[in-house]
């Protein structure tokens, strides 16, 4: 096991060039974060992980497929043995609108937990919001936004994500 200052990693990890692991922009002023990475965790080409103060923990031999991001504001969990295709981004918070006078970029984000159970397949360029829950073994088509919780074995697709079958 590796550990700097909030971030550990097994001995058996792999990255391949281009990855980013961030617990916090100190600009922002924001208290650092955590990653933890479990054996035979492998992150592609390209792959963002951004705690902004929160919790990120990937499982064992979980696959990140290139340029995935995950923004872990409100805590990023994902279980073991994950197919997570390129292009995926797993937000974990998302901006306020109630003050229609304020600028957007001005009023609070909304930090939830999003969790990702083990033996789950999200296909390329899924979109993962914050406040969800996606149960075990479950698959997400390519380019499906998943808004709402997935039951474990659930198969869904579109935007929003809505459950097609059951595996």
């Amino acid at each position: 096991m590796w550990k700097l200052q909030g971030i550990r990693i097994a001995a058996d990890c792999l990255f391949e060039e281009d990855v980013a692991l961030r617990l916090t922009p100190t600009f922002f002023g924001i208290k650092p974060g955590k990653i933890a990475l479990l054996s035979g965790a492998k992150l592609s080409k390209g792959c963002v992980l951004d705690c902004f103060g929160g919790e990120i923990s990937i499982g064992a031999n979980v696959f990140l497929g290139p340029y995935c991001v995950l923004y872990g504001h409100g805590n990023i969990s994902i279980g073991n043995d994950c197919l997570i295709a390129m292009g995926c981004k797993i937000i974990a918070a998302n901006h306020t609108i109630a003050a229609p006078d304020a600028l957007i970029r001005l009023q609070p984000d909304i930090a939830k937990p999003i969790v990702i159970g083990n033996d789950v397949w999200l296909g390329a360029d899924v979109k993962v919001l914050a406040g969800v829950t996606i149960g075990d073994g479950c698959i997400v088509g390519a380019g499906s936004v998943v808004t709402t919780d997935l039951p474990p074995y659930s198969i869904a697709v579109g935007s929003p994500a809505k459950i097609i079958k059951q595996r």
